[in-house]
This record gives structure tokens, C-alpha cells and sequence, in this order.
């Protein structure tokens, strides 16, 4: 198994209810389990509109475009004897729940939020290399919130120390705020392979949790 297949199948895929409500994402891999097992259907854009394919179908349909032109934005997963590709949108048949509406706080989620960029500075690091900062510190009655938690960088945030930004005389390149959707599924609209996903998330109330 090459390494592209695995890139492949860890690629993500955004999950809907019954109701072409968006509810979460998974991989590929996650994704081909249900499809597998009829718990669920690709929902694909053709030509302004989406259609609905179960895996049999989507096999047909993905053996017809390999031997057509492909997208340079398509994923493809590829073993001896197949070729199908990456599906973007899944629908599951049996879950009607409603989205959670709330987004997760956690450290992923605020690294994200921030595009891994220091508050203070501005430069952008690996996550290994940035920390959380409280902008009202915790000794000044500062809460563990969204907006009062920010990514720093290691030499901002001892720079910053516990004081506020005003007290170390530091500005905030932006006002930390609480977002209205899940911060790892705007970083994945930016790219050009899920665009297909913003008809499902063009409204802000729906939150989109990642499992």
C-alpha cells in the first residue's frame, strides 16, 4: 500500500443527516465503511446539481472517470483490482438527528480558530511551537474562554507574561472571539477540493463537529 492511498483515505468528508443537514466530518476511510455497509450515500455535484449514488453505483461512476479526464483537485483510492475516487459529501439514510449547535472548546479548535498564527506577532509556527496565552491572565480573574484564550508564540507569550497586553504594552492583531462554526472546516474551505461542502454550511447556525 502506497503512501498516496493512505493520503487518500485520510482525506475528509463531510457527513449529512437525512435532512441534508451537515453534522460532522470523517475520512475516506470512515466514509467507504458506511458506504459499504448501505448506512450511507455519496451526494456529488453534476452540472449545478446534486445527485445521490450508493457505493455500487459510485464504483461505476468513478471507473468511467478514470478513464476520462480527472480534476487535479479529486483524491483516488487505488488497489489491484479497482479505482474509485475520494467522495467529498456523504448522506447518511438512517440519522435525522439535528447538528449540535455549539462548537467544541478545545486546543485544536483554537489553533485553528487563529490559522496558527501568534496574536502578538503575527508569524505563523507549527503547533509544537505555539502556546495558549490568557489576554486577562488568570491571576487578574482572566477566564478559560474563547474570548480570553489566544495562540502565542513562545517568545510573545514570555515576553507578555502575566500581565495584560496593555499592562506589556502589546496589541492583539485581532479581538478573540467565539466562532459560529467549527474553525477546522473554514481551514477546510480554503481549499479548492471541498468547496463542494459550502452549500451544506452556508448557514452559520449549523456547527460541524469532528470526530
Amino acid at each position: 500500500m502506497n503512501a498516496g492511498y493512505n493520503t487518500a483515505l485520510d482525506t475528509s468528508v463531510l457527513v449529512l443527516n437525512k435532512m441534508f443537514m451537515a453534522v460532522h466530518v470523517v475520512s475516506v476511510r470512515r466514509a467507504f465503511c458506511l458506504l459499504c455497509k448501505d448506512l450511507a450515500e455519496v451526494v456529488a455535484l453534476e452540472e449545478g446539481q446534486f445527485l445521490s449514488y450508493d457505493f455500487s453505483s459510485w464504483q461505476e461512476l468513478s471507473d468511467l472517470r478514470s478513464r476520462l479526464t480527472k480534476h487535479e483537485d479529486d483524491d483516488w483510492i487505488r488497489t489491484p483490482h479497482v479505482e474509485i475516487q475520494a467522495p467529498r459529501v456523504i448522506r447518511l439514510l438512517g440519522y435525522d438527528k439535528v447538528p449540535r449547535q455549539t462548537v467544541k472548546f478545545n486546543r485544536r479548535n483554537i489553533f485553528a480558530r487563529d490559522g496558527n498564527q501568534c496574536q502578538y506577532c503575527g508569524r505563523k509556527f507549527p503547533m509544537s511551537e505555539l502556546s495558549l496565552d490568557h489576554v486577562i491572565p488568570r491571576s487578574q480573574n482572566g477566564g478559560t474562554t474563547w474570548e480570553n484564550i489566544v495562540c502565542a508564540c513562545v517568545d510573545c507569550n514570555v515576553r507578555k507574561g502575566g500581565r495584560t497586553p496593555r499592562q506589556a504594552n502589546m496589541t492583539l492583531i485581532r479581538k478573540p472571539e467565539k466562532p459560529k462554526r467549527s474553525p477546522v472546516v473554514n481551514l477546510k474551505l480554503s481549499q479548492r477540493k471541498y468547496h463542494s461542502w459550502q452549500s451544506f454550511l452556508d448557514n452559520a447556525y449549523w456547527s460541524v463537529e469532528l470526530k
